[in-house]
């Protein structure tokens, strides 16, 4: 019996902008934020196994270091979805690329074909933004209007935009040490439609009452703000960290703050968490969004989202987005694997033999 050989699924750039002009790019995120809550809430280990994220260093004296590192989540019986990425610093300027390069593949655990193959750049940003909107949703004072970010790069555009789908914002706050980035973020949220002002540190930090750190800053060089002049009730979504001796927070801040990490066992070792002790370390997000009202009172204090990346909102992201581009028809099917021809030849596809099986072998004849 001959099975038809299966398809890999292929997304990019132009499938996607499809797909966001279908759905509309608001109802995308809040049905991100939304299905990012429940997997929060209904997380369950047993069925959905998350280790942390590994790679490698990428060293280029004397210029800053970077990182390429790959984040899987396997759902047991149905899928491993794996994100490959790379934070590279000096993208921007030699290559014109964004420092964070992705992409999302999934894998049918049943058989281990690759399902899809899709950019990882665009859900990157939703999910990170998404995260901390979740966060935030129950850390932060419900009657929060002003927003202030610190680093103006791709990663507070998403930000920005998940934070505007759950606080009424009446003033975004930005600042940036790349003044022209500050200046260019206003072009870039203009979709928005929120009252958006480049302003000094000083007065963004005493201002705001959601703060969000998104900075390129290099290992040692932290913090990228002071922390002194904070609202008694700042909550503040520390996205930078992302790898060790890293860290855009002030230990001080931390210290008298609920530090609530992603993925505990991570943000010990790359996030803010890394400059605390175990004990100070307060419980991970998926615990806040199960038990929110014990952590209710700390929505009058500093509190802080230590978002180092998890794969759960890798795995929720690309889901979402494949069910979008399955039900819109998006996408290109590319038979990618040496798949359907005689399981027993490896061979036979390349060959180009009929249906991928072997034909009966040729005696030579000298001629």
């Amino acid at each position: 019996m001959t099975h038809p050989a299966p398809r890999t699924l292929l997304l990019g750039p132009p499938d996607l902008r499809a797909l966001v002009e279908g759905v509309g790019l608001n109802v995308l995120m809040d049905e991100l934020i939304q299905a990012l809550t429940v997997a929060l809430r209904e997380l369950d280990e047993s069925v959905l196994q998350v280790p942390k994220r590994e790679g490698f260093q990428v060293v280029s004296e004397p210029r800053p270091s970077g990182v390429i590192g790959w984040m899987p989540a396997l759902r047991r019986g149905d899928s491993l979805t794996v994100r490959v990425a790379s934070s590279l610093p000096t993208n921007r300027g030699d290559a014109g690329l964004p420092t964070l390069v992705a992409t999302h593949s999934v894998y049918d655990v049943k058989t281990g074909h690759l399902a899809a193959v899709m950019d990882g750049v665009f859900a990157t940003a939703l999910r990170t933004g998404a995260a901390s909107a979740v966060a935030s949703r129950y850390l932060a004072s419900p009657d929060s209007r002003v927003l202030g970010l610190v680093g103006c790069g791709a990663q507070a555009v998403s930000q920005l935009h998940a934070l505007s789908r759950v606080f009424r914002l009446e003033q975004v706050l930005v600042h940036d040490i790349d003044a022209d980035a500050a200046r260019s973020f206003v072009r870039r949220v203009a979709f928005l439609g929120l009252d958006v002002r480049p302003t000094l540190l000083p007065d963004l930090e005493m201002r705001a009452d959601i703060l969000c750190t998104a900075t390129t800053v290099a290992p040692g060089a932290g913090p990228v703000i002071s922390g002194h002049a904070l609202q008694p009730h700042a909550h503040v979504n520390a996205v930078g960290a992302d790898q060790p001796g890293k860290a855009e927070l002030p230990l001080a801040l931390l210290r008298r703050s609920l530090v609530v990490p992603d993925f505990p066992a991570q943000a010990r070792l790359e996030g803010e968490c890394q400059q605390l002790h175990p004990d100070q370390i307060g419980p991970d997000l998926a615990t806040v969004v199960q038990q929110p009202e014990e952590f209710e009172g700390w929505r009058e204090r500093n509190t802080v989202f230590d978002s180092t990346g998890h794969a759960l909102e890798d795995h929720v992201v690309t889901r979402l987005l494949l069910e979008h581009a399955r039900r819109m028809g998006l996408g290109t099917l590319v038979a990618l694997e040496s798949l359907g021809g005689d399981p027993l030849d490896p061979y036979g596809l390349v060959r180009g033999d009929a249906d991928g099986r072997t034909e009966s072998p040729r005696r030579a004849t000298g001629t």
